[in-house]
């Protein structure tokens, strides 16, 4: 089962738009993990409160980002498109930040795991989330 969803991932229909998202994902995260360090660390903001605001930036780079390469066969072109595009985005991932932010509580609070690790943890298992709703809906 596991050789045949990576071989899916590597050659199947969707192979490409899936490694891309991915890199998206990848370079975005590390955003995200910059600021989230730099509202805890530096600004002292509860970790909480800044990992919901480090995602919400994460969230329209994303857009910008899966818009232009990942799914630039389905490229939301015009104003309207882009426009409802983002709004669309941000419902999907909006309906994502309550997994990811559970996740990261947990392991923070119950777990006493660094909250840079638990934010990384986190973003990983709502990672599919998101693709699936990205590339059915937003972009579907």
């Amino acid at each position: 089962m596991v050789r045949r969803l990576l071989r899916a991932i590597w050659e199947g229909p969707f192979s490409t738009q899936l490694r891309r998202f991915a890199i998206v994902g990848t370079v975005t995260a590390g955003v995200q993990m910059v600021l989230l360090w730099l509202f805890v660390d530096t600004i002292r903001l509860n970790y909480l409160l800044g990992a919901t605001i480090a995602i919400e930036i994460t969230i329209i780079l994303t857009y910008v980002l899966n818009n232009a390469w990942t799914f630039e066969s389905m490229q939301h072109a015009n104003a309207v498109e882009y426009v409802v595009g983002l709004c669309k985005t941000n419902v999907v991932r909006g309906t994502a930040i309550p997994i990811q932010l559970a996740v990261l509580f947990t392991l923070v609070e119950w777990q006493s795991i660094p909250y840079l690790f638990s934010n990384g943890v986190a973003i990983a298992l709502s990672g599919l989330y998101r693709y699936m709703l990205d590339a059915r809906w937003t972009w579907g």
